[in-house]
């Protein structure tokens, strides 16, 4: 037990620091703004880019891990969206929103770190082939999802467009997809380029995990206690739970069954409160989700770090 707190703690103390640090003001919150706006922006895209470019795609994107992963993706959103009608008696746009929460694991700032730390950077493989796919599926299928809800508005060509805009703006995606492009060529950078984006993507996982401390000092523990209860639960015990039943059905082999079920136990991401605020439903409990269950998970990691 004790060597596997030695994975979780340091993560979590980095965590805890940037929270301390902006809720004593000794770090404003325009500072973690720009903080984190260098690290999403440029950091960990160049993070992403150097995984992607040196990714072996014939084992990284392994269609068993994928469907491990994925399938309980799925399943999570749809556990949101069933618990949020039938047990909270909420409306269905609440319910996409609070299947979207349970759905949407922080799978890079808090899923690579603690990877890292327990099985080595050289097991990261695996995890950056969920991280390449993990934004656009589960927007497509949040966004998708509300626009047959509505039934109107943009509709659901609309909808679709929006997702589309959105990847092709978002950071993180351009630098997955150009890593890709740069692997697929087989072309390389020249030493001194490769070095400098190394540098700079050597900074990106201990500032986020800062800034995301300062970050969820925005996320006030308010609102339905059961919301926050079913996110909670779907992300931090369904979704594991899920991926290791079918890792073990599907053989995948040690090393992309643990990235699986690892990245399966990470707590709700910060973007399950954007997608909320975006479409302005179930923002209490998903704001509350993000913050409640990134301090769960100190635990339930570990719980899982243990299994493995």
């Amino acid at each position: 037990m004790l060597d596997v707190l030695a994975v979780t703690v340091p993560v979590f103390l980095i965590i805890a620091a940037g929270y301390v640090a902006v809720w004593h003001k000794l770090f404003s919150q325009a500072q973690v703004d720009g903080l984190m706006m260098f690290t999403q922006r440029f950091a960990i895209p160049c993070l992403l880019f150097l995984a992607m470019a040196r990714l072996d795609l014939a084992q990284g994107f392994d269609l068993r891990l994928l469907t491990a992963y994925y399938s309980g993706s799925v399943v999570c959103f749809a556990a949101g969206i069933v618990g949020t009608l039938l047990w909270l008696r909420r409306g269905a746009e609440d319910a996409v929103a609070v299947g979207f929460a349970g759905m949407f694991a922080n799978t890079v700032l808090l899923g690579l770190p603690i990877a890292e730390r327990a099985y080595g950077v050289e097991s990261l493989a695996p995890n950056y082939a969920i991280i390449a796919l993990h934004a656009a599926f589960c927007y497509f299928t949040g966004i998708t999802a509300m626009e047959v809800v509505r039934a109107g508005g943009t509709g659901l060509i609309g909808g679709l467009t929006t997702v589309a805009r959105k990847m092709a703006t978002n950071s993180l995606m351009i630098g997955v997809a150009l890593g890709l492009a740069l692997n697929l060529s087989g072309l390389s950078l020249p030493a001194p380029v490769e070095e400098a984006v190394a540098l700079i993507a050597r900074a990106a996982l201990p500032a986020a995990l800062f800034g995301l401390g300062g970050i969820l000092v925005q996320y006030r523990p308010e609102g339905d206690a059961r919301g926050i209860a079913l996110c909670c639960g779907i992300a931090l015990i369904l979704h594991p739970a899920w991926t290791y039943g079918m890792g073990r059905l599907l053989g995948l082999g040690d090393g992309p069954f643990r990235a699986a079920v690892l990245t399966a136990a990470m707590a709700p991401g910060v973007n399950s409160y954007l997608f909320a605020a975006m479409h302005g439903r179930a923002v209490r409990i998903s704001a509350s989700s993000v913050l409640i269950g990134t301090g769960l998970s100190v635990l339930t990691v570990s719980g899982w770090l243990l299994l493995l």
